[in-house]
């Protein structure tokens, strides 16, 4: 099953996360401003994570909201 699928068929939060941190591990490259990243190791370090677990962490929390459809 996709993402897209379990957003379309109003599955619950819980398991959109589930489906979100299940499967195998990638590399990830993104360019982003040097103050973008000091800020968010910052934030990540406040909150006793290291910077890839604080946007694995958000990451999973925008996309397991629940969707208001237009």
């Amino acid at each position: 099953m996709k993402y897209s699928e379990l957003v379309e068929s109003g599955t619950k939060e819980s398991e959109v996360q589930s489906f979100l941190v299940d499967g195998n591990t990638v590399p990830m490259t993104i360019r982003i401003p040097n103050n973008l990243r000091e800020s968010a190791k910052a934030a990540a370090s406040l909150r006793g994570k290291g910077l890839s677990a604080f946007v694995r962490m958000r990451m999973i929390g925008e996309l397991s909201k629940p969707r208001e459809r237009s």
